[in-house]
């Protein structure tokens, strides 16, 4: 919540400093700036690169202040690194009470830092010691060299001069607990009573992400800089991709080859549209993951299974697409053609082929978007090369910097391939947009 507010102000921020320069160095009185409806105006309104850009860092920005990374100026508040302290009084079996003091140190991982030496104590409470992980919590077991212990019936009524007000021993027929377990404030943390008596210590954690759950950018560069040069899995990086590429292709193009002369045939004939609509929009809305476990008992979990799930991903868009493209040609180009005596088939090819284009591109590039999701879910069974298998191979590891690297690898090549069909489209279709 914190990091989707401070997105916002950012947002909000650059938004107001972006139109206020633009307002001074930008003093334009033409046609075009004093349009005040853009709706239906494509060209009216086109990406402001400036917020690209600004975005960008933006999110950058804020990864890596929650990381702790080293690439950025500003880092969020993390977790407590160093030593603390917090006194407690025990309470025997006997109503006897006597007071220790419990020493306790972050460090970075298991085994970093030396344990700490502590001793003393005048009555049956001995002083304790405890080394905690960086970003995890530690058990104190406070009674473990003192004379009287919790099995005896001693425990813990005060700490830093809290009364606990918590007997474990309190429980009903079925074990359990009468009470809540009381948290306690601490230096730097907080201590809480178990179920069992024993302290539960907490260093304060910050607002910084531990690196299993999101790790720093500059940790994300590295694995894709050590992949690319060692592999993964018994393949390079190149391999993994370019097989994921692969199978979206090999896919797509089948489903381009069957869907556009079907929803061409849907377009212009009744009898296809009413045969064949049932089945298209039946199908319209089962999302391609669902018939995994199907692809799988037609086809095998080789090859051909995730081609095939590739195919059917993207047959019903395409076929859509075309048939809306067929069915959203200008009536009064049709009848033009005719009045010139243009043949079916010469209307087929000059009016309808080339105004029913931009539809079909529009659903080429969301079909190329859902097949280039779908191939990650499909290399997630049984695949030895691919960027969908090493998200999952990762995952099992818990080396979320791999999996952030496929996620971003993924994301850079679908944000490419559809600028590559936008320039395609730009190319092969001047004509969109105009009348």
């Amino acid at each position: 919540m914190t990091i989707l507010l401070i997105y916002i102000a950012i947002f909000v921020i650059a938004f107001l400093a972006v139109k206020f320069v633009n307002s001074r160095l930008e003093q334009r009185h033409d046609f075009t700036s004093l349009k005040t409806v853009t709706f239906g105006d494509e060209s009216a309104v086109t990406a402001n690169r400036t917020a690209s850009v600004i975005s960008v860092i933006a999110i950058f920005l804020i990864w890596g202040a929650f990381t702790g990374s080293k690439l950025t100026p500003l880092h969020a508040p993390g977790p407590y690194q160093g030593k603390g302290q917090f006194d407690y009084v025990v309470e025997g079996p006997d109503g006897q009470r006597d007071g220790a003091t419990a020493f306790w140190q972050v460090e970075e991982k298991k085994g970093a830092a030396e344990d700490l030496e502590i001793t003393g104590g005048d009555g049956f409470a001995q002083n304790d010691a405890l080394n905690i992980i960086k970003y995890r919590s530690g058990q104190l077991r406070w009674d473990g060299n003192d004379e009287v212990r919790r099995r005896d019936g001693a425990r813990i009524v005060e700490v830093n001069g809290q009364p606990t007000d918590f007997d474990p021993n309190r429980r009903d027929e079925n074990g359990n607990l009468l009470q809540d377990r009381p948290t306690f404030r601490i230096d730097n943390g907080t201590a809480t009573l178990t179920d069992k008596g024993a302290l539960l210590i907490t260093p304060y954690q910050g607002w910084q992400m531990e690196p299993i759950w999101l790790p720093a950018p500059e940790a994300v560069w590295g694995r894709i800089v050590e992949i690319a040069k060692e592999g993964y899995q018994n393949s390079t990086l190149l391999e993994h991709l370019g097989w994921s590429l692969f199978r979206v292709i090999v896919g797509f193009a089948f489903g381009a080859l069957v869907g556009i002369p079907l929803g061409y045939a849907m377009g212009l004939s009744d009898w296809f549209r009413g045969w064949f609509d049932p089945i298209v929009e039946f199908m319209r809305p089962v999302p391609p993951l669902a018939l995994i476990p199907l692809v799988i008992i037609w086809a095998g979990i080789g090859e051909t299974g995730k081609i095939i799930l590739l195919f059917l991903a993207a047959l019903w868009i395409m076929t859509i697409a075309a048939r809306a493209g067929v069915s959203g040609v200008n009536i009064t180009k049709v009848h033009a053609a005719y009045s010139l005596g243009a043949s079916k088939w010469q209307i087929m090819r000059h009016v309808i082929m080339p105004n029913s284009l931009p539809e079909i591109f529009t659903g080429a590039r969301v079909a190329m978007g859902v097949c280039w999701g779908t191939v990650v879910a499909a290399e997630l069974v049984a695949a030895e090369k691919g960027a969908g298998m090493m998200i999952m191979v990762a995952s099992k590891f818990q080396l979320t910097d791999i999996v952030l690297m496929g996620i971003i690898l993924i994301g850079i090549i679908g944000y490419g391939i559809d600028i590559l069909m936008r320039r395609i489209e730009r190319w092969l279709v001047p004509w969109k947009g105009r009348a």
